[in-house]
């Protein structure tokens, strides 16, 4: 970013990096930007109607752990009464316990229980990997 901003004083590059370090999983936990994209503008308006909440219906299971479900939007409020927002920051918060656990079953999955929308998928061994040495 401070390249394609052509960003070069001090101060505007702990500005960015005050921006942006939040993003960074910090050994417990594993953050994500979720966008919701669908390019016929009448089909997006109705399904962000029909997903309102399905932020906070994403989970994340490590191991033979319980599914974990994430803390959304943080900064601000990205929904109101009728919709959703198409873009989504979460953090997914661990316990000590479900980390050693990965790490003893290297297995992660992730799904979505939405009333809308519902799916679940084992996460291949090189993601896997990566999501990992996040925890280290």
């Amino acid at each position: 970013m401070l390249r394609i901003e052509k960003i070069f004083e001090a101060d505007a590059i702990q500005e960015e990096l005050d921006a942006y370090n939040p993003l960074i999983p910090n050994g417990k936990n594993l953050k994500a930007t979720m966008l919701i994209e669908y390019t016929n503008v009448q089909e997006r308006r109705e399904k962000l109607k029909e997903l309102k909440g399905v932020e906070r219906k994403i989970w994340i299971k490590l191991g033979a752990s319980a599914p974990v479900f994430p803390i959304a939007d943080e900064d601000l409020e990205r929904e109101d009464d009728t919709k959703t927002s198409a873009v989504h920051f979460l953090r997914w918060e661990f316990s000590e316990s479900s980390i050693k656990g990965l790490k003893e079953n290297p297995n992660i999955s992730m799904g979505v229980d939405h009333d809308k929308y519902s799916c679940n998928q084992i996460i291949t061994k090189s993601i896997v990997d990566e999501l990992t040495s996040d925890f280290n």
